[in-house]
């Protein structure tokens, strides 16, 4: 069956659009045109992915995202959030929540399937012959898509597992901030470097066990980031 997309724009028009664009492509898609909505579409459809804008009538983007986030039912699940914001703090902040991808208003519908595409094409499963990655206490399922320190499952974001296995597969090994986005994520993403500081803060919050001691994930000053070698 084809993955269903939940569209949620409290513009019927855009939402509509991006929701025919997507069918056109072979999804399946759903609108819904206020937060409420779309958190019980999101309870009661299990859709693949959420693409989710900020302005919304009830109840802000943020807030959708964060309740999104909060929830281990609807945790994992996708996110490309939609703005018509030009403010980057926006943008980090979405990001910070957890949120996959962010598209700024006016877009190209098309940009929108694309952007679909690569980030269900991240959380698809393992393309690698390996099943498990480990390193110390942290473990990773690549077929079950779960994450674990010293047996303690973690609560990532498509985005986060993804990029953790990509340190994982590379110990030691310096990435740059371009190499994180398009090797990690998938695909060229034209925003800020604090894309992937953002996420890169959040993966730490999750895996560092003790603030005092060395970190997991290394800062490089100047370079990028490295998963300190065991």
């Amino acid at each position: 069956m084809a993955q269903l997309i939940l569209v949620v724009d409290d513009d019927h028009e855009i939402a509509r659009l991006v929701c025919a664009y997507l069918e056109q492509a072979g999804f399946r898609a759903v609108c819904a045109y206020d937060g409420a909505t779309a958190l019980r579409t999101l309870r009661t459809e299990r859709p693949d992915l959420l693409v989710l804008d900020l302005m919304l009538p009830d109840r802000d983007g943020l807030d959708i995202a964060r309740t999104i986030r909060a929830d281990p039912a609807t945790a994992a699940v996708p996110i490309i959030m939609l703005t018509a914001r030009v403010d980057d703090t926006d943008r980090i902040v979405g990001l910070e929540l957890g949120a996959d991808d962010y598209i700024t208003k006016p877009f190209n519908p098309r940009e929108v399937v694309a952007r679909v595409r690569a980030v269900l094409r991240r959380t698809a499963g393992p393309t690698a012959p390996e099943q498990r990655l480990q390193h110390g206490e942290l473990l990773l399922n690549l077929d079950a898509h779960r994450a674990s320190v010293a047996g303690v499952a973690l609560e990532l974001t498509p985005t986060e597992f993804d990029l953790l296995a990509m340190f994982l597969r590379n110990p030691g090994h310096a990435f740059t901030r371009t190499e994180l986005i398009e090797q990690g994520l998938g695909y060229a993403y034209a925003g800020l470097e604090r894309t992937v500081d953002s996420h890169i803060k959040n993966l730490r919050k999750k895996i560092e066990r003790d603030p005092a001691a060395p970190p997991l994930i290394e800062t490089v000053y100047g370079v990028g980031y490295r998963l300190r070698p065991q």
